[in-house]
């Protein structure tokens, strides 16, 4: 049972966050214990937001000396349950969640040296102008871009649509602000791009979840912006056309392709018929399609339009609409873009997010879809994702029927009868169970399912490292014992 966390100690965390840095009314705490698909409810009695790293250290140290758990938060906005505490009858000694919204300075530019310091609790969309302002670019673009913050998207090691060109979140990051989980700070700000000095321990809380320690300030690199960028939807000959069209493509630019993402009908339909403002762009269905796009020198659109031209001919694409204007990327983007919202308003989904190697991609979505329309009949397949770097969305929506007044918590109920079989088809193709969403509650029993026993005891070697009394994010990503 959950043991109230003592009162002496709710005064000392409240002091330590000072002035408008707690919240303690429960109808004010419910946003920060529900996740954002509604599938966890934690119990806290605080939510600390400091705004400082200072206090952020003497909160730790306070919750250290006093056995609290401490769950770091930031927009609150992933799939995993990563972010919330845990129901009252599991949460031990009491957890406190505490929120990094308020650490939200950009405390440097370094134009020369193109890079980004920044604190956790900056929303990305901030991020991207400060760079933007800079006169370069920070390319991390997700679509909770306007309201998740930098330190949850380094925690989960988040992905987006850029993946392809500039790497996951970790790959963004050349150096750390972290409070450890007994108050210590390791202040590794550094700008290095070359730092041969021993193990790189900021990768140790890239991607961690908040199970190690507290990012609070990021050193982050930028690149220059592009000097013409060409956006186009692909309708596709069939889902295995899209690997030999990204190769196409990235030959022909000089591997200046940004973005790659794949959808099928099913994710068109039901944006067209949810999101208002959406159409279809092509005169007919197709079953297959990419969103693509180009970012490099003058020439770009060009080189773009010449390599569709041949694409279509070779019989990779059926057909090509090319954006004349940036209001007609953002057209073809929102298709893309809007899937997880329709999906939301169809009723809601089952969602896997797998990874597998490029060359499997079409295997994984004929066997997958078999697999899922055996495990859940009539469920509509809504396969979509970042198919340059080997990631998709493989969801499943209502069947039409249902979403329009059936019974959608039946539908929902069938999740685990389709997540083993799509989870060990992505790990039997050399794949992962979980690309871009993380651990967080939801996939931790997969962990013990798909990792190695040398994999998992190194982890829980490192949990208890650096966490021997599990305060950090405890019931998250793996257990210490």
């Amino acid at each position: 049972m959950r043991h109230p966390i003592p009162s002496k100690v709710i005064d000392r965390l409240k002091a330590a966050a000072g002035n408008g840095g707690f919240i303690d009314d429960p109808d004010a705490i419910e946003p920060y214990v529900t996740d954002e698909r509604d599938l966890y409810h934690g119990v806290t009695p605080l939510v600390l937001r400091p705004a400082t790293t200072a206090a952020v250290a003497e909160i730790v140290t306070i919750c250290a000396a006093a056995g609290v758990g401490v769950v770091p938060q930031g927009g609150n906005t992933g799939y995993c349950g990563g972010s919330v505490p845990r129901p009252g009858d599991d949460a031990g000694g009491g957890e406190i969640v505490l929120s990094l919204a308020r650490l939200n300075r950009v405390r440097a530019v370094d134009a020369a040296n193109h890079t980004l310091t920044v604190e956790a609790g900056c929303v990305l969309a901030d991020v991207q102008a400060a760079a933007d302002d800079a006169g370069l670019m920070f390319p991390l673009s997700l679509g909770a871009e306007g309201s998740c913050q930098i330190g949850g998207n380094l925690s989960t090691n988040a992905g987006g649509v850029q993946v392809l060109r500039y790497g996951n979140a970790r790959d963004l990051v050349l150096g750390l602000e972290v409070v450890l989980p007994d108050g210590r700070v390791l202040e590794a700000l550094r700008g290095l791009r070359k730092d041969n000095a021993g193990y790189d321990l900021k990768q140790l809380f890239l991607g961690a979840e908040g199970t190690l320690g507290v990012i609070t300030a990021a050193v982050l690199k930028l690149y220059p912006k592009p000097r013409e960028t060409a956006t186009a939807m692909v309708a596709l000959a069939d889902a295995a056309a899209a690997t030999a069209l990204l190769a196409r493509l990235r030959a022909a630019s000089g591997d200046a392709v940004s973005s790659f993402e794949y959808l099928n009908r099913a994710c068109l339909e039901l944006v067209v018929e949810y999101i208002a403002g959406a159409r279809d762009p092509f005169a007919r269905p197709y079953a297959d399609y990419a969103v693509v796009e180009l970012a490099g020198g003058d020439g770009t659109a060009e080189i773009a339009e010449a390599a569709l031209g041949e694409a279509i001919e070779a019989g990779e694409a059926a057909d090509a609409v090319v954006a004349a204007s940036v209001g007609q990327a953002a057209a073809l983007w929102r298709l893309r873009e809007l899937i997880p919202e329709a999906q939301k308003r169809a009723g809601g989904s089952i969602k896997h997010d797998v990874a597998v190697p490029l060359s499997r991609i079409p295997e994984f979505l004929a066997r997958g879809a078999a697999a899922a329309l055996k495990a859940v009949p009539g469920a509509r397949i809504v396969a979509f994702g970042h198919i340059g770097d080997g990631n998709i969305h493989f969801n499943l929506s209502p069947p039409a029927v249902t979403s329009q007044g059936g019974d959608v918590a039946a539908f929902l109920a069938q999740a685990d009868a389709v997540e083993r079989p799509i989870h060990d088809l992505a790990v039997a193709l050399g794949g992962s169970f979980s690309a871009e969403h993380g651990i967080g509650v939801l996939k931790k029993p997969e962990m013990a399912r798909y990792k190695s026993a040398v994999e998992l005891d190194l982890m829980r070697t490192l949990k208890r490292a650096l966490d021997p009394n599990g305060i950090m994010n405890p019931g998250k990503v793996v257990d210490g014992g």
